[in-house]
């Protein structure tokens, strides 16, 4: 098995979380909060979304999917086109209201773009730097082993989210 095939099973498992965290919940649930500071299932799908288009765009030399195919005009927010959710407050993050459609359009639309992107790379592609902001430098694998990571646990805090909703 090559890497690249690794890393598209586990985007398709990121993208299979998403789903069940999502799927048949209205607006409104996908819009509760546990508590006032907690975050909603809407911001963290919105988040690792974002998230996941920034990094394998920048990764890939591309432009964002959230731009390039007006998603950040069909979700309105009150935030920057750039704006991926870090340093959000829960202000900010009771502006994510958006209903299971659009969330799941978005994040299907992310992830086709990703696993194109990577069932195209060669396991020499991996070692390739693409930020020097760390020490040590962020290769591109670990790039999208920490993005897959990330998605994973905001898709689990989305999924005990909406356990918790379902047990009111």
């Amino acid at each position: 098995m090559r890497s690249a095939d690794l890393l598209a099973d586990a985007f398709g498992r990121v993208r299979e979380a998403v789903h069940e965290g999502v799927g048949g919940l209205t607006t409104d649930d996908l819009a509760a909060r546990l508590d006032g500071g907690a975050n909603s299932v809407a911001w963290l799908v919105w988040h690792l979304t974002r998230v996941q288009d920034d990094h394998v765009s920048d990764a890939a030399n591309t432009e964002q999917t959230w731009t390039t195919e007006g998603w950040y005009e069909r979700f309105g927010l009150p935030f920057s086109p750039a704006a991926t959710g870090y340093g959000h407050r829960g202000r900010d993050v009771a502006r994510v209201r958006a209903p299971a459609d659009l969330l799941l359009g978005y994040h299907d639309a992310v992830h086709e773009r990703t696993v194109a992107y990577v069932r195209g790379l060669r396991n020499a592609d991996l070692d390739r730097v693409v930020d020097e902001a760390w020490t040590p430098p962020v290769t591109l694998g670990v790039r999208l082993i920490s993005v897959i990571e990330d998605d994973l646990q905001h898709a689990g805090q989305a999924a005990f989210i909406r356990g918790a909703l379902r047990r009111r």
